[in-house]
């Protein structure tokens, strides 16, 4: 099974001198630093699971790869189509295959339209339907859902955080795409509505043959619904692998880091109970050099403040960016 979308090399930079209607200010030179060199493969018909603190790029990278946000550098290849390459027209065409579900399930909704012209502008807007069938193919993914045709005439306002969500997910849907980037879909959502969601998304995943970026803070979630653990630090992926191998056998301190901080996560390993995580995340805009992590590293030597480390092959597919794993001081 090959990669579905393949990412490589890619940035996204932001000019954060620019204040209220795009004008310079006196930030000579700021620029934060969102996403640096990226390169992720994820396999048709999985879940790609990236997982980091608030602030390192997750959710930019996310939107990059959809072109919401367009990538400073690199390229993004969808399905042997350079994704990067492609004019406003092409683009336009490709956004039915490759969809976003967004955090915020009230934020995302147009308060002003219904639930049924919420539902029904992407069929209008790419000419998918007409008449009557427009209707027919709303209540239908809406009931898939959970929800119903009294539904359609509706306000956001008028549903729970939960139930929007549904909308925002079926919203997602109705053009039958074939990847999905989930970004924090269930961070928004009471605990016992998280699960309700989770196993939403796996159902439909399963029945449609979807595709999933998944992206969250929350290690527990990122393990039980992925196949691939990419861990993000400041712009970079750091380590990355398939979900046993990074969960009992983390490599870089960083992944060690977040698993110690959740006990409630099963068989985290020996190496992560040892790593804690301290201070706060440097600022994009002026990152550290060498090794991004280094600054908050327990184990860090001279060498990491100076080189940014290579990711190193430790086999089935596991990889990490860490001088440590070579040797090297």
């Amino acid at each position: 099974m090959g990669d579905l979308v393949s990412v490589s090399g890619l940035v996204k930079h932001y000019d954060s001198r620019r204040g209220l209607l795009g004008r310079i200010t006196g930030n000579h030179g700021a620029r934060v630093q969102a996403v640096n060199g990226v390169d992720l493969g994820i396999a048709r018909g999985s879940t790609t699971g990236l997982i980091g603190e608030s602030g390192c790029g997750k959710s930019t990278l996310g939107r990059a790869i959809l072109r919401l946000h367009e990538p400073t550098a690199g390229t993004v290849r969808f399905d042997d189509t350079d994704v990067t390459g492609l004019d406003a027209e092409a683009m336009r065409d490709m956004r039915r295959r490759m969809q976003i579900i967004f955090q915020d399930p009230y934020a995302s909704l147009n308060p002003r339209r219904t639930v049924g012209e919420i539902m029904s502008k992407p069929l209008r807007l790419h000419g998918l339907a007409r008449g009557g069938e427009i209707r027919d193919r709303t209540v239908e993914i809406l009931e898939r859902v959970g929800l119903n045709a009294g539904h359609l005439n509706r306000y956001p306002h008028q549903f729970s955080g939960g139930q929007r969500q549904r909308i925002g997910i079926a919203r997602a849907l109705i053009m039958k795409p074939e990847f999905v980037v989930c970004d924090e879909p269930v961070s928004a959502l009471d605990v016992s509505i998280q699960a309700q969601i989770i196993e939403l998304l796996e159902e439909l995943k399963r029945e449609f043959g979807l595709t999933y970026l998944f992206i969250s803070h929350d290690i527990s979630v990122i393990g039980y619904v992925s196949d691939r653990i990419a861990v993000m630090y400041l712009g970079r992926i750091v380590e990355e692998g398939q979900t046993a191998e990074v969960l009992n056998a983390p490599a870089h301190p960083y992944t060690q880091a977040l698993l110690a901080s959740v006990p409630q996560v099963e068989n985290a390993g020996k190496r992560a109970a040892s790593v804690k995580l301290k201070g706060d995340l440097p600022s994009p805009t002026n990152p550290p050099t060498g090794c991004s992590f280094h600054t908050r590293c327990p184990a860090a030597t001279g060498r990491c403040s100076v080189d940014a480390p290579g990711a190193v092959d430790l086999g089935k597919g596991h990889r990490a960016a860490c001088h440590l794993l070579t040797g090297a001081s």
